[in-house]
């Protein structure tokens, strides 16, 4: 009695398994070159004190001496004289982010005593920079404490160093999505390419393979990834950075596995015609590159114009990072990313159904 044929769907699965993992460049790409990129970033936006502002003051005497001395003994700011040419540069280049200069119109000095030697000043700085506002608030607060200020409302300070503020907890969903978006589109487009030119893909034609079959068998290698793809990514940044999961790692797993089928109809569609490298090479830039800047993986895609929010949400590595960042950074349940799943469904759906429309073997 002969053995049973296979399914075709679990072959195309597994020979893609084994051809991925005989591909040691491959295994670079998905494994090593997101932890390059996770340390190098994580290391350059480490947890650590922020660093002061420098602040450059003009004029000649003990004015200038005793401001000097105020604003650098903030914690905030770092204080030097300098003479007006090289200032005004500095301030030009953000070399320094707030310009001082004493008043000498006549304006009264402020308190008594000690107090008096704290002169009325002008500052000079370019509102469109946070740090150069934040100079600006810390100047204005050790000036005006020189002269004796005093507080009418007591207030108090507590510190809070909790996980999930930092930069790298950020950093690493989003590293995750754009892996998941990348291996998606460049392994499978340029792999159904690669079939397609050298003829492999005629001979499927010949099979009695649906072309449904060939592709979710595709896709299901794809899913299989995946588990270790965000599995990895995860261990590494717990072990390196202290990453936690605040949420469900079964949520993780659904985000991730809707995720990766989004992203892998998208790269069906396109190769499903394309005939060369070159060709499917574009097409795969058209689509990743501007997700890459608009997505918010290395940096929050709030800082885009208004009108632009509509549409960077609706982009599948969009939704997948909101979605993975609440479950991980704040422990979010799986219902409330219903919005960001259903982009991903959406986005899993219609282009695996047009490129069933529009694939052909040869």
């Amino acid at each position: 009695m002969s053995d049973p044929v296979p399914h075709p769907l679990l072959e195309i699965t597994r020979a893609r398994l084994l051809e991925f993992w005989r591909q040691p460049e491959a295994l670079f790409w998905v494994f090593g070159f997101p932890v390059i990129m996770a340390v190098v970033l994580g290391l350059a936006f480490r947890n650590k004190p922020p660093e002061e502002l420098p602040v450059a003051v003009l004029g000649e005497g003990s004015a200038a001496d005793g401001l000097v001395a105020v604003l650098d003994a903030s914690p905030v700011l770092t204080a030097k004289r300098m003479p007006e040419a090289d200032a005004a540069r500095a301030l030009r280049t953000a070399k320094v982010e707030l310009l001082v200069t004493p008043r000498n119109d006549g304006a009264a000095e402020a308190g008594t005593g000690a107090a008096a030697a704290v002169p009325a000043v002008t500052f000079h700085f370019d509102p469109q920079r946070a740090e150069a506002r934040t100079a600006r608030l810390a100047a204005a607060d050790a000036l005006e404490r020189a002269a004796g200020r005093t507080d009418p409302v007591p207030v108090g300070e507590e510190e809070v160093h909790e996980r999930g503020q930092r930069y790298v907890d950020f950093l690493i969903p989003g590293l995750i999505g754009l892996n998941l978006m990348s291996s998606a589109l460049w392994g499978f487009s340029f792999a159904l390419v690669q079939m397609r030119a050298g003829k492999l893909l005629r001979r499927f034609a010949a099979t009695p393979m649906r072309r449904a079959d060939f592709l979710i068998g595709l896709m299901c290698s794809r899913l299989i990834f995946l588990a270790v793809q965000v599995a990895f990514l995860l261990v590494f940044g717990w072990l390196a950075f202290h990453v936690e999961v605040h949420g469900s790692l079964l949520a993780i797993a659904v985000i991730g596995a809707i995720g990766t089928c989004a992203f892998t109809g998208i790269a069906m569609l396109a190769a499903s015609r394309a005939k060369t490298l070159e060709g499917v090479s574009g097409i795969t830039n058209l689509i990743m590159i501007p997700m890459w800047l608009l997505s918010g993986t290395f940096f929050s895609y709030e800082r885009f114009p208004a009108v632009l929010q509509p549409i960077i949400k609706a982009l599948p590595l969009t939704a997948f990072n909101d979605a993975l960042r609440l479950v991980v950074n704040d422990g979010a349940s799986l219902p409330s990313t219903w919005m960001q799943l259903l982009i991903l469904a959406l986005w899993a759906v219609l282009p695996f159904a047009a490129a069933l429309k529009l694939f052909r073997w040869q």
